[in-house]
């Protein structure tokens, strides 16, 4: 491992400048403290995870630069088994770079399969909050069972973030974020407000994720356990697709949209506990991958942005022929291919998709559907579900955001045929905060139409889920109100998924 750098450290009052031990009185003047958007980690393997952390000690300033010089900067980091780290087992330095709003990625190699760290920097004689992490199982092996929470929609002017603390305390294993992490627009009314106007510069981006992980609460989350991120449309712009904007609002010529999509995935990269092989180049980004929690599940998280064809029929909500079409994809042949190739290999108990918007099909009783969820690319859906059904696929699992209301979902080989096999479960997350409060209800809309669809409602919150070699058991966690802080968490409605048959068992 690399030493630690031989900078002035702050610890237990005395400062080392060298080897020299002197009072802090003495010691050279830090700088003002340069971790005020927390710690994360992610991408956890059996041997490594992902260490992340952004200087910025003023986060809001107009350059994005978090009130940080034009100059690189060392910073050290530590692992350990303890949060006292009174015994490391991993540490070393890692230059934050100006031209990377000074963020940083350590892989953190060389640790025990199936095991629990934690973890902190040091920069400009200040530490860090300390993180919990861990690690997966290792791949010929089953391991613990684990909890995993997922969760997506943090929209910051909606509410505040009172669902994430919750998270935290559950004390997740690992955390799967689908999306919506940011949003882009400007100021407007809700409880607290976004800085500035609609975000189209890579310094836009930059400080609005500054604000957004400037919240204590997200923080918490992040402390409490790894993620595994991708991203939605709100992160670049809303309901874009591939190369394709809803419209030309803000106004852009073909030259600054690649600019923007070019600034937001930079900046989603610097944001985000993702490995090196994740970096953007240009103004595209590779976010689709497999992570193996050992031989007890297999994630395989989508991109369903950067890669589909337009929404059919001009978006929103419709009937539409078009949304049949054979050549429309979500996901692009390429990512298709992968998907299908991963399933294929049944790596482990669980298959677990981690993607985007709405899966299971959801028409209202004229026949319309949304033409940005999986509803407006139904062959592209038909063909992945024929595929896992092909390959015997065993428990394939889809984890969804986006819609701002917990569902929970059969998924089925024909959707047109009440009584067609049940071949997959589809568990949909609310959002954090987007779409305020909420009227709490549970009414399933279009229950006629759609029998497979199983649970609905309407209020803000995550998904817990409890994964072992037998069941996934969901947990749909909620809070009543986000525009007042700090309300209590409740489970409104419990599910098992059993090994070997798909669908959902209410509990």
């Amino acid at each position: 491992m690399t030493r630690l750098s031989r900078r002035i450290f702050v610890l237990g009052g005395l400062a080392t400048v060298g080897t020299t031990i002197v009072p802090l009185s003495r010691a050279l003047a830090a700088p003002p403290y340069p971790f005020k958007l927390g710690v994360a980690s992610g991408e956890p393997a059996a041997d490594s995870v992902v260490l992340w952390t952004r200087l910025a000690p003023t986060p809001l300033n107009a350059d994005g630069q978090g009130g940080m010089a034009n100059a690189d900067v060392a910073v050290d980091w530590q692992v350990s088994t303890t949060d006292t780290f009174s015994s490391l087992v991993a540490q070393g330095t890692v230059t934050a770079r100006y031209a990377d709003a000074h963020s940083v990625h350590v892989v953190a190699g060389g640790l025990a399969p199936d095991a629990d760290y934690y973890y902190r920097f040091r920069a400009q004689g200040h530490l860090s909050p300390v993180g919990r992490t861990r690690t997966a199982p290792a791949t010929s092996t089953v391991g613990r069972d684990f909890t995993m929470a997922f969760a997506s929609c943090a929209h910051y002017e909606s509410g505040y973030y009172t669902a994430y603390r919750r998270l935290a305390e559950d004390r997740p294993d690992l955390v799967l974020h689908l999306g919506d992490y940011i949003y882009e627009g400007g100021a407007g009314s809700g409880v607290r407000q976004h800085v500035g106007a609609e975000i189209v510069s890579l310094a836009d981006y930059r400080r609005r994720y500054a604000l957004y992980k400037s919240d204590p609460d997200l923080q918490a989350a992040h402390q409490a356990a790894p993620w595994l991120v991708v991203p939605d449309d709100h992160e670049v712009e809303n309901n874009y697709a591939g190369t394709v904007r809803e419209n030309n609002t803000p106004a852009l010529t073909a030259a600054q949209w690649t600019a923007r999509r070019s600034a937001a995935y930079k900046a989603y990269y610097e944001n985000m506990p993702l490995r090196p092989s994740s970096a953007n180049s240009g103004n595209s980004i590779p976010l689709y991958r497999r992570v193996r929690w050992g031989q007890l599940a297999t994630f395989h998280m989508l991109d369903t942005r950067q890669f589909r064809d337009d929404q059919a029929c001009g978006d929103g909500s419709k009937v539409c022929a078009d949304a049949d079409l054979a050549s429309r994809s979500i996901t692009g042949a390429a990512q298709e291919a992968w998907l299908l190739d991963g399933l294929g290999q049944k790596l482990g108990t669980w298959d677990v998709i981690g993607q985007q918007v709405f899966f299971a099909r959801q028409f209202t009783s004229t026949g319309a559907a949304s033409m940005d969820a999986w509803d407006g690319y139904r062959a592209s859906r038909s063909r992945i579900q024929a595929g896992w059904q092909q390959r015997g696929v065993r428990n394939p699992v889809v984890l969804t955001g986006d819609v701002h209301r917990a569902w929970a979902n059969d998924l089925k080989a024909d959707y047109a045929n009440a009584n067609s096999a049940t071949i997959g479960t589809e568990l949909v997350c609310t959002s954090i905060t987007s779409g305020g409060n909420g009227s709490g209800t549970t009414t399933i809309p279009n229950a006629a139409t759609n029998p497979h669809l199983k649970f609905h409602q309407d209020r803000r919150g995550y998904t817990r889920t409890t994964i072992s070699r037998t069941q996934i058991r969901a947990d749909f966690r909620a809070v009543a109100t986000v525009t007042e802080h700090g309300a209590p968490v409740t489970t409104t409605r419990s599910f098992a998924i059993l090994d070997g048959r798909p669908g959902l068992q209410a509990l």
